[in-house]
């Protein structure tokens, strides 16, 4: 799938790695698995290897669309077997590539995968495909010469690439939904009018209440100074007091009470 090819080319590029101009490749000079050849063939036709070490992300991305992803039909491929088969190419060639996963699937082996052989890939469980394509590169791999050079690195490149195949194979092909929570503004509640003047109502009894008591309370302290009588007047006054706090903390009670219950 096409979808996959930035994930297929992260995975490739983690096996090739940087510069190489190892004598024993027959690859010759590569940069991140592109070599001279194909870099001056998709990017720069009179390039160096001095301009092959300096390629750019976007480069990279371009040679490895053109002349590897799309030579063996990544896009129309399922997922897992589209990488697999693409880092066989990348490794070994397109045509070899393609060669080994229409022998897995029993199509014409003529190196171009068009659509007989991708209805025959869609037509076998992917992991079945993914597994045989990597034992035929593998048994591709043995019989070259330069086996005992690099046969420790391509076992476990392939190993990796059958892992992640796999893993890639497991995947459904149309990704989820993303959920989008939007946050709704709920609304503050509002007092009814109704229980807003009952409150007033309250709040102005209470005030009646308040100056009710200061005046007592000057009261007190004129007698303050008066004989036993004006005590026992004083005292009086006290037990008035006394008592209209008691009432006022019903009336509180009770006004919260029936202002809560008119609200709910």
């Amino acid at each position: 799938m096409d979808r996959n090819f930035a994930r297929a080319l992260a995975l490739v590029l983690k096996s090739e790695g940087g510069w190489s101009d190892n004598p024993a490749d027959p690859g010759g000079a590569t940069m991140r698995g592109v070599t001279l050849a194909n870099f001056r063939r998709y990017v720069k036709a009179d390039a160096t290897k001095a301009d092959l070490k300096k390629i750019s992300d976007e480069q990279t991305a371009t040679v490895y669309r053109r002349f590897y992803w799309d030579a063996v039909g990544g896009a129309e491929l399922p997922g897992g077997v589209d990488y697999a088969v693409f880092d066989y190419a990348v490794n070994s060639g397109p045509a070899r590539a393609a060669k080994a996963l229409q022998a897995v699937v029993g199509a014409k082996q003529d190196g171009k995968i068009g659509p007989d052989t991708i209805t025959k890939v869609k037509a076998m469980l992917r992991s079945t495909v993914i597994d045989e394509t990597c034992d035929q590169r593998m048994g591709f791999l043995k019989r070259l010469p330069t086996w005992k050079t690099f046969g420790k690195g391509w076992t476990s490149r392939v190993a990796s690439v059958r892992a992640d195949a796999l893993k890639m194979a497991a995947l459904p092909d149309t990704p989820p939904p993303v959920k989008v929570e939007v946050p709704v503004e709920v609304p503050k509640p509002v007092v009814p009018e109704k229980v807003e003047q009952k409150v007033k109502e309250k709040s102005g009894f209470l005030s009646w209440l308040t100056g009710l008591f200061g005046s007592g309370a000057i009261g007190l302290g004129w007698l303050g100074g008066m004989d036993w009588q004006a005590v026992l007047a004083g005292g009086v006054v006290l037990l008035v007091f006394i008592l209209v706090l008691l009432l006022l903390r019903s009336q509180i009670i009770a006004a919260v009470r029936q202002v809560k219950a008119e609200v709910e």
